[in-house]
């Protein structure tokens, strides 16, 4: 009773923050969320984010955070799509497809959030923001960093720990650091990983 209450007064809170809720979203746990103006943070049919600590089997060791960070920003989490204690930060876009699976602690940013002039760090963050989009189905492992720029496709599966830099086509896995790229269904499952 109390946990779904929590559940409802956090979605209340990220409404009055800017959120845009297609349908229906669980939060276990409260998510730290902002909208920057001008932007938009919309969240799909049924996502679930979980931000307490017994929310995930691997914990969570810190919320979900949804931030856009500049004006005409958008975060999208397609229907069913899920996150556990992930940062996800939007300089332009980030897009997150409809069934989508996101492991605790992992980050997706399409910034560098600052850029290096002979001046010094300036707090441009458009200047060097390049979309991210994941496909449908995808699963992003645990503490997996999804960087500028990638697109991932449809039911590609990124391995925890994972620094991804380049596109991961759809039904394939990436793992490593840098991340490369391997066969799909056969790969994964060598690797333990179930698809299904």
């Amino acid at each position: 009773m109390v946990r779904g209450c929590g559940s409802v007064l956090w979605r209340l809170e990220a409404r009055l923050k800017g959120v845009q809720f297609e349908g229906h979203a669980t939060f276990w746990g409260r998510p730290l969320v902002s909208v920057a103006p001008d932007s938009s943070l919309i969240l799909g049919s049924n996502v679930q984010l979980a931000s307490a600590l017994r929310a995930n089997p691997l914990g969570c060791f810190q919320p979900c955070v949804l931030r856009t960070l500049a004006p005409q920003a958008r975060l999208y989490m397609g229907a069913n799509s899920g996150a556990s204690g992930a940062v996800l930060c939007a300089g332009l876009s980030i897009e997150i497809g409809e069934g989508t699976l996101i492991g605790s602690g992992a980050m997706i940013i399409d910034n560098d959030f600052h850029v290096l002039t002979p001046d010094g760090w300036r707090g441009e963050v458009r200047a060097n923001a390049r979309p991210v989009k994941i496909g449908r189905e995808a699963f992003i492992g645990a503490r997996a960093i999804i960087l500028k720029g990638v697109t991932i496709g449809d039911r590609a599966v990124v391995g925890a720990g994972a620094v991804v830099t380049r596109d991961v086509p759809a039904n394939m896995v990436a793992a490593g650091n840098p991340a490369t790229i391997r066969g799909g269904a056969a790969a994964a499952a060598g690797a333990g990983l179930n698809l299904k």
